[in-house]
């Protein structure tokens, strides 16, 4: 016989999403009632909603994803800098999400060894502050160092920027 593979990568959703956009394509089924668009539905699946709860940058990709079938969405860790109480002028990155399927251990060890091999400049420390109520990272910075410009180069370098290669597969026909 003759051997088919056909893979599938579907993002996780939030559920209150998809049985809101199942109801109104029903509903669109309907004899006298609208069709429903890509975009009405978009407005009502707005994309991927990750369990570990990175920033989705820009809506474009998921539109695409939806509306072609394949196509990716990048995702980003959430941070934000914070002034280092009673050290000067110090400043730190502090990440609160990571982008979905990141190893937090391998991502600290990554950006440790880049630190060291001097292809990241400006962090001075990095410290696991994670405890139950969620992750906190924290990366010291040095005096001299741009917080903007080190965050960037750790978007651009780490996994703290990654995307998710969607593809949507579904057999139809009677067979």
């Amino acid at each position: 016989g003759i051997a088919v593979g056909m893979a599938t990568n579907i993002p996780p959703h939030n559920l209150g999403e998809l049985v809101d956009g199942c109801v109104a394509i029903l509903a669109s089924r309907e004899p006298a009632a609208e069709p429903l668009g890509d975009k009405e539905l978009f407005k009502l699946i707005p994309g991927p909603d990750f369990p570990t709860g990175s920033m989705i940058m820009g809506r474009e990709d998921a539109a695409k994803l939806y509306s072609t079938g394949h196509g990716g969405v990048t995702m980003r860790a959430t941070c934000h800098v914070e002034d280092a109480a009673g050290r000067g002028t110090r400043s730190s990155i502090v990440c609160t999400e990571l982008p979905y399927q990141v190893n937090k251990a391998s991502l600290l060890e990554k950006m440790a060894e880049m630190v060291n091999d001097k292809r990241l400049d400006g962090i001075s420390d990095l410290r696991d502050e994670s405890d139950r109520d969620g992750i906190r990272i924290v990366i010291e910075l040095k005096r001299d160092a741009v917080p903007a410009v080190v965050q960037n180069n750790l978007f651009k370098r780490t996994q703290m920027q990654t995307s998710f290669s969607g593809n949507f597969l579904a057999l139809m026909g009677g067979g």
